[in-house]
């Protein structure tokens, strides 16, 4: 760990969210109070265009919370894209996401970090696995793309699409990116020779409103991403271990 390193804080918490307005708040306080025992983490919202109470919220929040970063897309993105941008302005060693509705319970951020340091360095990502899902319709559904996904990518995760993950923010950076790359990272760290290891983390209703983000349910999509991700996977067959040669 550089000097560097020492000046940054442990953890950043990525929150995409869009119309989010009823939940940002009651979520921020469940974060603050879940990594209150981390050595130094930030907050990190992106609002992915919303076009309710969001933007004003977050920023009278800023104001009385110094630990809270929030960036603004002008425009809706989509979930990758606000993902992507909090990970890019973040300055953590480690970053976590979670959804921004309230369905993830924060309390299970300091387990999935402590998982992913405990695995050292072969390890790439703690993924989040959701028990007792709500809704039988989201169930199935989830059901259904992890399964063709598991076949085809065997990426060893039975729900990829679990807001709750954490890695080193360098490895992210790492990743081709793409729209959708938030449901596809554990095949796509594995495609970077790094291991996985899993989280059971407990699913619970939304604060408020209706979802904003829709389910891995655009079929065609996401066979399109999923062959993409295939494709890639295949195209890198082996991960070079670099050694520096020094001077003698």
């Amino acid at each position: 760990m550089t000097l560097e390193d020492h000046s940054r804080p442990r953890l950043s918490v990525i929150v995409p969210v869009r119309n989010e307005a009823a939940n940002l708040l009651p979520l921020i306080t469940e974060i603050e109070a879940a990594c209150a025992e981390i050595d130094g983490f930030e907050i990190v919202y992106v609002d992915d265009g919303s076009n309710d109470e969001t933007p004003r919220i977050l920023r009278e929040a800023m104001a009385e919370k110094p630990h809270l970063k929030v960036f603004r897309h002008a425009q809706s993105c989509g979930q990758s894209a606000a993902v992507r941008t909090g990970v890019t302005g973040a300055s953590g060693l480690y970053c976590c996401t979670i959804d921004g509705d309230g369905q993830n319970d924060p309390a299970f951020i300091p387990k999935l970090l402590a998982a992913l340091e405990a695995g050292g360095p072969g390890v790439g990502l703690a993924a989040g696995q959701r028990l007792g899902r709500k809704g039988l319709r989201k169930r199935l559904q989830s059901r259904l793309a992890n399964a063709v996904r598991g076949a085809i990518l065997r990426d060893g995760t039975r729900d990829s699409g679990c807001g709750l993950k954490c890695f080193a923010r360098a490895t992210y950076l790492r990743l081709p990116y793409f729209d959708a790359l938030h449901r596809f990272m554990p095949a796509l760290i594995r495609r970077e020779g790094l291991d996985i290891v899993h989280v059971d983390v407990q699913d619970r209703s939304r604060f408020a409103g209706v979802s904003n983000y829709g389910l891995f349910d655009r079929l065609w999509v996401g066979l399109l991403d999923l062959m993409g991700v295939w494709w890639l996977i295949r195209r890198r067959r082996r991960v070079p271990q670099v050694e520096e040669v020094t001077r003698s």
